[in-house]
């Protein structure tokens, strides 16, 4: 039986062997090299190169219309409104030339796929060309970083308003905390030898500008059509403040204070409103009931947009925006440091 075996694997190993000299022979008889490519393959694979471009720039357009009712509401700031106009110009214009770009490199691999009767030519240099393609994104470019650099210079600047309200955000792995100047309208200082369970943000206790500070977590409040002027510390990495409602961040450093303002436009309750976001909210409360989670209902939030820790995700503070009364009722009730600090 041992022997049969042997010679079934010794006459396989023969047969395979005369087949392959038999390939090889074929090979020899053949005008063309196996390497080289037919007109026809060529042929194909330009076809094949078209239909793909035709499906990849349907696929460009169908996720735009796919996703488009999942993107953020319309911006509740005055400089939101610049900044999305910004954003959806630069889309315009990146959208464009994206499409052209690759439907021109997809045409040109079928129009100039392989042929036996075509030579390419050798093109050196064109120095009009170059100039072409260097000048106009330059120009492109230098137009969308201008209207950049005249926005951020604007919601940078100080404050012109005489009395706008006054936000300190102070972050922490992994939380904020939000703190407003009391009645003499000023921030007491800081010194971070001071931080201690009753005095988180590292109030200055010799300061007693500092006193009637209030100090504000879990949610914090400003009031709509009244520019709101932020102030960012951070305790130990680098955060950065984000509320995308708003259009607003801002890095949020160790050792340093950065500001940044703007005006909301829209109340808490008027964005509920707003169909958009009731649409939004809609599909997001159908995803948490699929899930067994409670509906939720919208609000505005301040985040962490940078990767700052094990729970990065979940460093976050509500935000509410209300009507001026409102605001100036929640600030009446909030307690001032040296209360907090006397418990």
């Amino acid at each position: 039986m041992k022997i049969l075996v042997v010679l079934a694997v010794i006459l396989f190993i023969l047969a395979v062997h005369q087949l392959l000299k038999v390939i090889e022979f074929a090979r020899e008889l053949r005008k063309t090299k196996e390497w080289e490519p037919t007109d026809s393959e060529n042929d194909l694979m330009g076809k094949l190169m078209l239909l793909f471009g035709v499906v990849f720039l349907f696929m460009f357009f169908y996720q735009i219309n796919r996703w488009y009712d999942k993107s953020l509401p319309p911006a509740a700031s005055e400089h939101g409104k610049a900044i999305d106009d910004l954003l959806f110009w630069n889309l315009i214009l990146i959208s464009f030339v994206f499409v052209v770009v690759n439907a021109l490199l997809f045409y040109f691999a079928y129009k100039y796929r392989g042929n036996k009767n075509r030579k390419a030519i050798y093109y050196s240099d064109n120095s009009k060309l170059e100039m072409l393609w260097t000048i106009i994104p330059a120009s492109a470019l230098a137009f969308i970083i201008t209207f950049g650099l005249k926005y951020w210079n604007e919601i940078t600047a100080p404050s012109e308003e005489k009395n706008p309200v006054v936000v300190e955000l102070y972050a922490k792995q992994f939380d904020w905390t939000a703190r407003y100047p009391g009645k003499d309208g000023k921030l007491g200082s800081t010194d971070y030898r001071h931080i201690e369970g009753s005095n988180p943000v590292g109030l200055d206790t010799t300061d007693k500008t500092g006193y009637d500070d209030l100090l504000v977590k879990n949610e914090f409040h400003i009031p709509v059509g009244k520019e709101v002027v932020f102030y960012f510390r951070s305790r130990d990495v680098i955060h950065s403040a984000f509320m995308p409602h708003f259009r607003a961040q801002m890095n949020c450093v160790p050792g340093m204070v950065t500001t940044f303002k703007f005006k909301p436009t829209k109340t808490t309750k008027e964005m509920r409103q707003d169909p958009y976001v009731q649409n939004l909210m809609k599909q997001i409360n159908e995803r948490r009931a699929k899930e067994g989670k409670e509906p939720v209902e919208f609000d505005y939030l301040l985040l962490c947009n940078k990767i700052c820790g094990a729970s990065h995700y979940n460093m976050q503070m509500k935000i509410v925006v209300e009507t001026e009364q409102e605001f100036n009722e929640w600030l009446r009730q909030q307690k001032s440091f040296k209360t907090l600090a006397n418990k």
